[in-house]
């Protein structure tokens, strides 16, 4: 770990963040604020937020504002790389610049490998799209299929991941497959969940983003979940998400009390849908970047 560390903060002094001449509509604020949003979000089943460290005891809210920070620049310089038009390669390449600073500022904990890859290629969308390189009416996650999705599926696998190895333990399509086909779960799950609750719960916009995690963790094949719980801590995940739902979510009454219950069940069995938490700080960066572009 000494030695990661090392390579961590060698990578974060040496990276130099290249700025582009593009339209800029804060995707790199944006995609920051996603991050902070998810965490500023509770009752989230088993994961870390202001209020408590979920399932984990190695982190809690200051490691991930801490490696939200560091991990800022390296979104804007994702959406330059998009915007000059370079390949997945290059992207890569900022994508390991980024979590080497995460590595440094959280002494060695993953907080957002997830939220680096997924969050990233949409900055790097982003930036093609304010270039003008791409159709306007392509959404940021056509964007990405369209343009890395080959790349994205045939590149290098990191073996030493959790959710690697569940997915190729238990033939789940994880983050990589996610993105490769442009976000499903962001554009078919997680952002009408968002829009509905909005309109539920009004002037609530804690509430609309509980609604989305829950919604996502009853759709999403959570590498996560299955690393930490296998196949039956997923169906466990997502039966007592989708309960949840069911029985009105969060626009019935006593929502938070379920909630947290089943936030509490999550944390009994060890449980932590770190995958849906990364979808969920995507979906509100595409919201909130459909807001800002239009």
């Amino acid at each position: 770990m000494t030695t990661i560390l090392a390579l961590a903060a060698q990578w974060a002094r040496r990276s130099e963040v290249r700025a582009a001449p593009v339209r800029d509509f804060g995707i790199a604020a944006s995609a920051a604020q996603s991050l902070l949003l998810e965490l500023e979000t509770w009752p989230k089943p088993g994961l870390v937020s202001h209020v408590d460290t979920g399932s984990h005891d190695d982190m809690d809210a200051d490691t991930f504002r801490r490696s939200a920070a560091a991990i800022r620049p390296y979104f804007r310089a994702l959406a330059d790389a998009g915007a000059e038009g370079c390949g997945m390669g290059r992207l890569r390449v900022i994508g390991l610049e980024a979590e080497a600073a995460m590595f440094a500022a959280t002494s060695g904990i993953n907080t957002h490998r997830g939220a680096i890859f997924g969050l990233g290629l949409l900055c790097a969308a982003a930036g093609v799209r304010a270039s003008g390189r791409a159709d306007p009416a392509l959404s940021l996650g056509e964007i990405v299929s369209q343009r890395w999705g080959n790349d994205i599926l045939d590149g290098p696998v990191l073996l030493h991941s959790h959710g690697e190895r569940a997915r190729r333990r238990f033939g789940a399509g994880g983050a990589r497959m996610e993105a490769a086909l442009g976000f499903p779960s962001v554009y078919k799950t997680g952002l009408p969940a968002l829009r509905r609750a909005a309109d539920d719960v009004p002037g609530d916009a804690e509430a609309a983003r509980v609604q989305a995690c829950f919604a996502l963790i009853a759709e999403v094949q959570d590498t996560n979940l299955l690393h930490r719980g296998g196949p039956h801590g997923l169906r466990f995940a997502r039966r007592a998400a989708a309960k949840f739902l069911d029985e009105g979510g969060v626009g019935a009454p006593g929502w938070r009390e379920r909630a947290g219950s089943v936030h509490r069940g999550f944390i009994d069995r060890r449980l932590s849908p770190g995958g849906s938490a990364d979808i969920l700080a995507m979906t509100l960066f595409v919201a909130a970047y459909e807001r800002l572009s239009c």
